[in-house]
């Protein structure tokens, strides 16, 4: 009997200790995760070819209703220019748009051999505090995000670039940026996705990646 090869796993489950990055952007009615409505949400998954190179793969979007008793700030509508009353808004409730994310992206973490998902943004504890308490008011127990862990884009743009703002980042980056277009969760996620990819990307250029002379067993006792 021919023995069975083991089957290669994919790339990315080697580059960030089995996490897969997925960016996530939120759009809330005010900063605090526990009160205030979370008002949209969309998330992009990326994906990475032989060798080594993160493209930006699948978007993922929903306008939601504010749950029940949530407070809405009108300075935070002024800021994001959310009109609650506009028909063609077609929002959802909260547990139906996060039931259709944590699925997108547990199909993405099974697909590229991953074993968890790790959140990326732009301000990333913002965007991940608001996540965790949707999930938590709409009773999700199956989470695919690291509950605390996540990749934060205005940090790594500071180092990258000089500049933690989304917009200037993107534009020492090289990538266009509509400010009009801005704070809806689509549009800034994917341009937040874009650039973790020129990133991260850039690091492999560079020469950062995989590191050298460490071996997996090596690496992985070196992780917290």
């Amino acid at each position: 009997m021919q023995e069975q090869q083991p089957t290669e796993k994919h790339p990315f489950a080697k580059r960030f200790r089995g996490f897969l990055p997925v960016i996530i952007d939120v759009e809330t009615g005010g900063f605090d995760a526990k009160r205030d409505a979370l008002l949209e949400i969309a998330a992009v998954t990326l994906t990475m070819d032989d060798n080594g190179w993160l493209t930006r793969h699948e978007t993922f979007d929903f306008h939601v209703d504010p749950f029940d008793g949530a407070n809405i700030e009108q300075t935070a509508l002024d800021f994001t220019g959310i009109d609650l009353d506009d028909p063609d808004r077609n929002s959802v409730p909260e547990l139906y748009a996060l039931t259709e994310v944590f699925q997108a992206v547990r199909k993405a973490v099974k697909e590229h051999d991953c074993n968890r998902a790790v959140l990326v943004g732009h301000n990333a504890h913002f965007d991940l505090g608001f996540l965790n308490a949707a999930a938590e008011r709409s009773n999700i127990k199956r989470n695919p995000f690291h509950p605390f862990s996540c990749f934060d884009t205005a940090s790594i743009a500071g180092l990258a670039f000089g500049h933690t703002v989304l917009a200037r980042a993107c534009q020492l980056a090289g990538l266009e940026f509509c400010n009009k277009a801005a704070h809806s969760a689509a549009y800034d996620a994917e341009k937040t996705a874009d650039l973790f990819c020129i990133i991260v990307n850039k690091w492999q250029q560079l020469g950062g990646w995989p590191l050298a002379n460490t071996t997996d067993e090596e690496d992985e006792s070196l992780s917290p």
